[in-house]
């Protein structure tokens, strides 16, 4: 069951993500995390230069990002303990925003300490919420959170749009 909880969220999620792009200008392109530092690698699949400065990116198969998401996102995420219809929302911020961030997002919309840890806190109060509720509020925090990021003006329609289609894939989850 889990492991075809991962195929179909990270079909959605390279859906998402597409593929090569190398713009000088997106900091997650660059092996140093910032605009400018390190190498100029690009990002594909959303596996990105900053977060795996070792890695080919351009030359990155399909199969190995699913690997490095299996093993560097779905499971350190703990999505065993969400229900399929979270665990593509929790996943889809993760990679989109970072597994701590996403962690953040989670712990705000469920009303405990936003620490970035996925605890037995976290996982305790996560099951006191219908998950149609628990999706609505996570979304809300990315809502949030997007607007918040200084290229809103030149993105934030894009991020719209994705949250647009996760309220809809949320639909066809329960």
């Amino acid at each position: 069951m889990l492991l075809k909880d991962f195929e179909m969220s990270f079909d959605r999620v390279i859906g998402h993500e597409g593929g090569f792009q190398n713009m000088a200008g997106d900091r997650g392109n660059w092996t140093g995390g910032k605009v400018g530092v390190g190498l100029q690698k690009g990002t594909k699949f959303g596996i990105s230069a900053m977060s795996y400065p070792d890695i080919d990116i351009e030359n990155l198969t399909v199969e190995a990002a699913k690997i490095i998401y299996y093993k560097d996102w779905w499971l350190p995420l703990q999505m065993n303990h969400f229900k399929p219809a979270m665990q593509y929302q929790m996943f889809d911020a993760a990679i989109n925003h970072g597994r701590v961030s996403a962690t953040k997002m989670l712990q705000r919309a469920i009303g405990v300490n936003d620490d970035g840890i996925i605890g037995s806190q976290t996982l305790k109060e996560k099951y006191k919420i219908e998950v149609n509720d628990l999706i609505l509020l996570f979304i809300a925090e990315r809502i949030s959170f997007f607007t918040k990021i200084q290229t809103f003006d030149a993105y934030g329609k894009g991020w719209m749009n994705r949250m647009a289609l996760n309220l809809k894939l949320a639909t066809q989850d329960n």
